[in-house]
């Protein structure tokens, strides 16, 4: 059974600043890259953008996620690639949650 919401120790990290609202993260940082454990309070619309390389892990809920020409719905246990510079978007739904890493250490910023 899936808890509902990320452990305490998880929420314990900094918390990250994302520009989106409704989204809500907390990271874990490395001279190679980042960890962002993130979750949807509501859903959200998620304009097309491009960044460094991206693996991610639905822990919860759905995410429609369009990658480069490829769109799907990820569920509970699928993973996803978004390679480096590759345009991707979608529809975030209220529930999800995900650990996602980002070959980026400062693809996110720390709150505070």
């Amino acid at each position: 059974m899936m808890a509902p919401e990320f452990p305490a120790f998880v929420k314990s990290l900094p918390e990250a600043v994302l520009s989106v609202d409704g989204l809500r993260g907390w990271l874990l940082q490395s001279k190679s890259g980042e960890l962002l454990f993130i979750e949807a309070q509501k859903d959200v619309d998620m304009p097309l953008h491009a960044h460094c390389d991206q693996w991610g892990f639905v822990v919860d809920g759905k995410v429609d996620l369009t990658i480069g020409d490829d769109t799907r719905t990820y569920v509970r246990g699928d993973s996803y690639v978004i390679p480096a510079g590759t345009e991707h978007g979608g529809k975030i739904h209220a529930g999800f949650r995900a650990v996602d890493f980002f070959t980026d250490p400062d693809r996110y910023l720390p709150r505070g």
